[in-house]
């Protein structure tokens, strides 16, 4: 398991308070023993696989401090997915993606680093059919948008309050299909102690371990999760699982 992370992603830029760089310094505390690796920026022309050259400008030219992050983002979660091809990784990385569309941003989102990361495998012919499970608590309307007509992608967006039909739901849909990869938009905000009032620390171990089982290759995108005091182990127990 290798973890990637660039320290920019502890800049502030104007954003929702809650999506502070306190969340990616919480987690980076508790998954010392991992291998880091440290990405590189992405290139405009690399964005443009999924985002309009307007939106893209739009976000330079109205918030280029979180413009300039949010391309280190990118980058970290195309690093990750290459990773994946050989070795489980997890891209601990800010802002976060899933609420970017093709034309427009929200949610705290500025570029959608899930289908950009597996648009680039793909474009590449490294993959032929990947799963794309989101775990975060808000629909990922933006991966859906940009994604959901491909016949190469599938999308899980998990839509219950019970953590029994969640974690059931992620079982059923690994058993019915094989992918070449599964990236996990890994949102932590399903938490009991958070927002949603769904998922306990072990049960982000079990869908971790259930991915692990199911797909060789494989790894997670930091999405939302905003109770700090339990993020650090929440975000370690899915990697233990995923590992």
């Amino acid at each position: 398991m290798r973890i990637v992370y660039h320290p920019v992603y502890l800049e502030d830029y104007p954003t929702a308070s809650c999506e502070c760089p306190e969340r990616i310094s919480r987690i980076l505390e508790s998954v010392k023993e991992y291998e880091v690796t440290e990405p590189e920026r992405i290139f405009e022309k690399d964005l443009e696989l999924v985002h309009s050259a307007a939106h893209i400008q739009s976000v330079k030219r109205h918030n280029p401090e979180a413009y300039k992050v949010a391309l280190y983002s990118a980058g970290g979660a195309v690093k990750t997915a290459e990773i994946a091809l050989n070795e489980p990784a997890f891209g601990l990385i800010r802002p976060p993606g899933h609420h970017a569309s093709t034309h427009s941003a929200w949610g705290f989102c500025f570029f959608n680093n899930m289908t950009l990361s597996l648009k680039m495998l793909k474009e590449q012919s490294l993959i032929e059919k990947a799963l794309i499970l989101d775990i975060d608590l808000h629909f990922g309307d933006g991966t859906v948008n940009i994604l959901g007509d491909e016949l190469w992608a599938s999308i899980l967006n998990l839509r219950t309050d019970d953590r029994y039909e969640f974690v059931e739901e992620i079982e059923r849909t690994l058993n019915d299909t094989e992918y070449d990869i599964i990236g996990v938009s890994a949102g932590f905000d399903t938490y009991e102690k958070g927002w949603g009032g769904i998922l306990t620390t072990e049960d982000y171990h079990i869908i971790g371990n259930l991915v692990k089982n199911h797909c060789k290759r494989r790894f997670g995108l930091l999405e939302g999760g905003y109770y700090l005091p339990d993020l650090g182990k929440n975000v370690k127990a899915f990697l233990r699982g995923l590992d």
